[in-house]
């Protein structure tokens, strides 16, 4: 819960009343509201009656596991301290930040939509339609071969709305939908699987300035038609700061230093999309849209070790990510210890580069080698 608090932005407070959501002021963290509203006597995880999910692999939880794709995460290290120490899709140890934030609002995990379980009254408290390599372009991820794109999750809620009118009706399933939040995370694909990909076709047609504004263009067209679908509550991430991921690094960078170039390419769009956030809750009526800034947050925990406590200054396990290349193999390696012991822990996808220090590790007999 403390890293999730931490990843989210400063942004707009919102008080909830009556189940409505009244613009107050700006300055609180979004999630120091959302723990004001889940601890706040009398608020209930009626507040939110369900949870929907959309984005890439960090917040996928094995929707990938049922399309063959080549980008999975169903095998270990995966899982190893989630419910009993087993892969599930998700592409990391344990929890997602979508499955905290799940819990934090009173919430089971939502249920990957691609999963045969996930039908009936599984759908009244959420779905997950997020997928590992999914991108705000439908082109992004090919070279994972299958990915479920931001359109192709939005024609899934679609399908899943009338799933949900089939159970409540016409006028229950929109104030059900109404009354629902939604965690979004895209953008990262489109810049490491996409435009920075080697042999890419996409930069030799579009400027960083002309990519960047495709994106925020399609995103937007995007946004508004999952509101148009009957999302009304809609938390928009940030993109974090891909210069600092080992993939890049190994790539571009004769150190460990983080690739600066991209780091500018990544702040830009941010800076691009929370206008478009503070668009759109200007232009669509009743929609209350939230920036939630995962850059600054992992750039702190980067740049500022320390202040985060000496499990993350001395693992440094945001460089943990490919095994293979000799480097990242070697701190693998000289880090196992640590996993066993308890020590050191990644959240969200292996490829977020992020650290967290609890749940506990497993124990070393559940220790997949």
């Amino acid at each position: 819960m403390q890293f999730l608090i931490s990843s989210c932005s400063f942004a707009t407070l919102w008080q909830y009343k009556k189940y409505n959501f009244v613009k107050m002021a700006r300055g609180l963290h979004f999630c120091a509201f959302l723990l004001l509203l889940v601890w706040t006597p009398a608020t209930t995880a009626q507040l939110f009656p369900a949870l929907f999910i959309l984005g890439d692999s960090l917040v996928d939880n094995g929707n990938n596991n049922f399309i063959g794709s080549l980008a999975f995460a169903n095998i270990p290290y995966n899982g190893i301290d989630y419910i009993n120490h087993l892969p599930t899709g998700r592409f990391c140890n344990g929890r997602t930040v979508a499955d905290r934030l799940a819990e934090l609002i009173g919430l089971p995990p939502a249920p990957p939509y691609l999963s045969p379980t996930t039908i009936g009254s599984a759908i009244l408290k959420g779905v997950n339609f997020a997928s590992g390599a999914g991108g705000i372009l439908d082109s992004t991820g090919a070279n994972y071969i299958n990915r479920i794109s931001f359109n192709k999750q939005l024609e899934y809620f679609s399908r899943n709305k009338q799933a949900l009118i089939q159970q409540l009706g016409v006028n229950g399933a929109d104030d059900f939908l109404k009354k629902s939040l939604y965690f979004l995370m895209f953008g990262s694909n489109d810049y490491i699987n996409n435009y920075l990909l080697s042999n890419s076709q996409t930069p030799k047609q579009y400027s960083p300035s002309q990519y960047q504004d495709l994106l925020i263009s399609t995103y937007s067209r995007q946004l508004s038609t999952l509101y148009n679908l009957g999302a009304k509550k809609i938390v928009v991430s940030a993109v974090g700061p891909l210069g600092c991921i080992p993939s890049q690094i190994n790539q571009r960078s004769q150190s460990d230093a983080c690739v600066d170039y991209i780091n500018n390419y990544i702040v830009s769009f941010n800076a691009a999309l929370k206008l478009l956030v503070a668009r759109l809750n200007q232009e669509l009526p009743d929609a209350i849209f939230v920036y939630s800034n995962a850059y600054d947050s992992v750039m702190a925990l980067i740049n500022n070790p320390a202040q985060y406590g000496n499990w993350f200054q001395s693992c440094k396990c945001w460089l943990l990510w490919s095994r293979t290349t000799q480097r990242s193999a070697r701190l693998h390696t000289a880090l196992k210890p640590l996993f066993k012991q308890g020590r050191v822990h990644f959240l969200g996808s292996i490829s977020s580069n992020r650290c967290c220090k609890s749940p506990p590790c497993s124990s070393s007999s559940q220790w997949h080698s």
